[in-house]
């Protein structure tokens, strides 16, 4: 039987939205800040919620910006403002990418109180990983990922070069992760205030992301994991180099159809919306077009990561867009080549070639 059509998404605050260094009350306890980003991607979202923390007041913090100066100011002036009389008591990062992970210590430093440190909530997959990229750039850039992608294809000697350059490119907008963290795992049920929040653990876009749902308010702080307008970068990087991304993060989000139809989600970026169910269908489709895409693609011809750009996205690329965009080429060869309908290679050259069975 087919499903009935989701009903479509809605935005209960319209186009309104929290100017950097303000803040936008949703519901009473859970904030809305905005912060900009130093990409194409311009902005992150960040959630603050109302908490007491043994019997005192304080903020809970929901992701943390990158470590850009315009950020850290737009931290400082909020707490200058309407967070100054309290301070912070908890540090929850939904995942570990550096503009979630990015100014983490730094908050920690500036605004816990004097007699008690705010402690990082993290998962441990996310929290693990984050430290490594510290050190090693995984997925991000430098030598090991310029020879990644060279095996799929990226073989032009500028975008190369470009790749093996970034290898400080995490620890750019990450200069440290906290040593010690509380673990967030999934089903964990989370007191922060007067509310209940239940993590919802999800993959593909990171090793272990955590959403947060309280169900007595129906709201959902998705993280990346669901967004409004744009699909979350889902890749393979050369630390899982055989990895499925693609195939964790849609069963994550096929999950997530388990909760109500009316919840308000919260994302990473974009507006706050609702009609969860609409857009987990918006996503599989979009995925199941472009894995149909690149099927036909490899089928007709045998074909590398890099060969697969052009099919999977219409537009120009920079090369912080390319690191991406070949992570998630190969997510998506090797999503059919796990389900039996690509076979792969390697070419004279070392270059993995997929074609259709």
């Amino acid at each position: 039987m087919t499903k009935p059509k989701p009903v479509a998404l809605t935005y209960p605050w319209g186009e309104a939205k929290p100017i950097t260094g303000e803040l936008m009350t949703l519901i009473p306890g859970v904030h809305w800040l905005r912060m900009p980003l130093p990409f194409a991607l311009n902005h992150i979202n960040l959630w603050l919620l109302d908490d007491a923390h043994e019997g005192r007041p304080s903020w809970t913090v929901v992701d943390a910006g990158v470590a850009t100066p315009e950020i850290r100011e737009a931290w400082q002036t909020l707490w200058k403002g309407p967070l100054a009389d309290h301070p912070l008591s908890r540090m929850l990062v939904t995942h570990m990418h550096p503009d979630h992970v990015g100014n983490a210590q730094w908050l920690i430093d500036q605004f816990s109180a004097t007699d008690s440190p705010a402690r990082l909530w993290m998962s441990a997959g996310d929290h693990f990983a984050s430290q490594l990229a510290c050190i090693s750039t995984t997925g991000y850039g430098g030598p090991k990922a310029a020879e990644f992608f060279m095996s799929h294809g990226l073989n032009q000697p500028d975008n190369v070069d470009k790749v093996r350059a970034r290898s400080g490119y995490f620890s750019s907008l990450v200069p440290d992760v906290p040593y010690a963290y509380r673990r967030l795992t999934d089903d964990m049920a989370l007191t922060i205030g007067e509310r209940s929040w239940r993590c919802i653990a999800g993959y593909g876009h990171s090793p272990e992301h955590m959403a947060l749902f309280n169900e007595q308010d129906g709201v959902l702080i998705s993280g990346d994991m669901l967004l409004p307008t744009i699909s979350t970068n889902v890749s393979v990087v050369d630390l899982e180099p055989e990895g499925d991304s693609l195939g964790l993060f849609l069963a994550s989000i096929e999950r997530m159809t388990a909760l109500p139809a009316d919840t308000l989600a919260l994302p990473s970026h974009g507006l706050p919306f609702r009609g969860i169910h609409a857009r987990i269908r918006q996503l599989q489709d979009h995925h199941s077009d472009r894995l149909e895409d690149v099927l036909t693609a490899c089928t007709a011809r045998p074909s590398s990561a890099a060969d697969m750009l052009p099919v999977l996205f219409k537009r120009p690329l920079d090369i912080h867009q390319t690191t991406f965009a070949m992570g998630e080429s190969i997510a998506h060869l090797n999503y059919l080549w796990h389900r039996g309908q690509l076979r792969r290679q390697q070419d004279a050259q070392g270059v993995w070639l997929y074609e259709g069975c």
